[in-house]
């Protein structure tokens, strides 16, 4: 299945729902700190729900030992500074889709270490800053699925 990577979050709720999200669609969830929040949050053990111990969700200290940790998989930096329409990819099993904060994105240094191919956006009407993130993963997440038929899905 597919990974979806969060850099340095910032909202509670979006992760939440991430979690929900990944759990549903069977992706493994990384969060890579420093988080905006505590992962025992209210806000974001509401908008999982129960759906923690269904989630797989791996933390790192910084970028540089997540990438480690990510080794020989492709990475998509999902950004709007991307060129790459987001459907226009040919997913693969195990590929890494990664997301930035909700107030910043990704940072330049992050997104510069991807080629131009590998930096992806979703279509939106000119002159909008961003979606919600979680929105935007489950755009991103839900193509790349469609892609492997919806490999299984029940």
């Amino acid at each position: 299945m597919f990974h979806i990577a969060l850099h340095t979050p910032v909202m509670p709720a979006n992760t939440g729902n991430i979690i929900r999200l990944a759990a549903n669609n069977g992706c493994m969830l990384h969060l890579i700190e420093p988080l905006g929040f505590d992962l025992e949050e209210k806000k974001l053990r509401r908008a999982g729900l129960d759906y923690h111990d269904l989630s797989r969700v791996t933390r790192y200290a910084d970028f540089d030992q997540f990438a480690k940790a990510m080794t020989g998989r492709r990475i998509f930096a999902c950004t709007t500074k991307g060129s790459v329409g987001y459907s226009t990819v040919n997913y693969q099993a195990d590929d890494v889709l990664l997301f930035g904060s909700e107030t910043s994105g990704l940072p330049a240094d992050v997104r510069d270490q991807f080629p131009a191919q590998q930096l992806i956006r979703i279509p939106m009407m000119p002159n909008n800053r961003s979606l919600n993130l979680s929105n935007a993963v489950a755009i991103i997440t839900y193509e790349a699925w469609r892609q492997q038929n919806f490999a299984g899905a029940g």
